[in-house]
């Protein structure tokens, strides 16, 4: 006997402002991208419980995903609260994008990253294809500050998608850390004046080290930003790295290596978990329920994967990586006790929701 939505439901009654069927609904919809391995609505339909038409069941995802509207900054906190996040925070920020017919789908994401897991906490759909604009980058990391407070930063990680003048600028005046790899044909002004594309700097470099003598802004920078960036580089399989920060050149280029779990996070939202690229739906409104429902079954899926090997290290394969990621032993582990083990799943559902705090915070709004 499989885990019924109803065990679901009712935790989450002192959290979420919704009418019982429309908590049904979101536990269906949770089990469902777990079990199903898909957002697409028509596979979900098939999760709910009870004599109604598939055509019935279909069109109350609809009717969800027309009226029903999470706070983000609720979402944000919740996220963090459910997993036990202990700042300082290591960020991710990275585009992910797919078409859905001649739709551009695309998503800019802010992430917390750990030693064994990844989770998106924050992010904006983007109204057109293409990289995002200042704006929008500051907007986020404006709303993540706003609700972590700075302190709570500990590094900021991104690729070349994310640099620029401004950028640069924006992030030093605010006194947010960051480790951003940059392009070599970009020009950096040095503290003695000296003009020339940062490659060249790198172009003797062996191994890894920061450049000392690279002490500056780039060229175009406003004056009083003078001195404040600082490069560091390593060679990857015959590729030079280069890396702006404004801390150390040598932690920075440590923590950038964790830059790449993001791109690892959004594999697991797509072809190795949820396949997100499955979803017809394309506005706005409606996407961003669907983005923080699968980032709730995330942290559930990451919350069994912790209470399965506690303090445990995953197990390492010859080659010396993990046999399978902290999610992927969670969500394969959630999957059987769904169906095999339905009061083992309900447990560690229920024990994650206690976590929250604040649950007089009501949540979700209907428009």
């Amino acid at each position: 006997m499989s885990l019924h939505p109803d065990a679901l439901a009712a935790t989450l009654a002192r959290h979420v402002d919704l009418s019982n069927d429309r908590r049904q609904t979101l536990a269906v919809l949770v089990l469902g991208l777990i079990q199903a391995r898909t957002v697409n609505l028509t596979h979900l339909a098939g999760a709910f419980c009870g004599p109604a038409k598939l055509s019935s069941n279909y069109r109350r995802l609809q009717r969800f995903f027309q009226h029903v509207r999470l706070d983000p900054n609720w979402l944000a906190r919740t996220l963090v609260a459910l997993l036990r996040l202990a700042p300082p925070y290591r960020l991710c920020l990275d585009r992910t994008n797919w078409k859905v017919g001649g739709k551009d789908i695309n998503l800019l994401v802010l992430c917390i990253v750990t030693r064994r897991a990844r989770l998106p906490v924050l992010w904006e759909i983007l109204d057109r294809g293409g990289c995002s604009t200042m704006a929008q980058r500051e907007e986020l990391i404006g709303r993540f500050v706003a609700l972590f407070g700075k302190s709570s930063i500990k590094i900021l990680l991104a690729d070349r998608e994310f640099d620029g003048n401004q950028w640069f600028e924006f992030l030093v005046e605010s006194d947010i850390p960051f480790a951003i790899r940059v392009s070599g044909r970009l020009r950096v002004r040095l503290s003695d004046g000296f003009d020339v594309p940062l490659g060249r700097l790198a172009r003797t470099a062996r191994g890894r080290r920061h450049l000392k003598q690279a002490r500056g802004c780039f060229a175009g920078m406003d004056a009083r930003f003078a001195d404040t960036l600082r490069f560091g580089l390593f060679n990857h399989a015959g590729d030079t790295i280069l890396v702006a920060t404004n801390r150390d050149p040598g932690k920075a280029l440590d923590a950038y290596k964790g830059r790449w779990q993001i791109e690892c996070l959004f594999a697991e939202t797509k072809t190795r978990g949820f396949n997100m690229e499955d979803t017809r739906l394309t506005n706005p409104g409606k996407l961003s329920p669907l983005l923080a429902l699968v980032a709730i079954a995330m942290a559930w899926s990451l919350a069994c994967a912790c209470a399965l090997i506690g303090r445990n290290d995953i197990p390492r394969a010859s080659h010396g990586f993990r046999r399978k990621s902290c999610f992927r032993t969670g969500f394969d582990a959630l999957r059987q006790w769904i169906v095999h083990k339905p009061e083992i799943a309900a447990r560690t559902w229920h024990r994650i929701w206690r976590r929250r705090t604040n649950p007089d915070n009501k949540t979700i709004r209907v428009v």
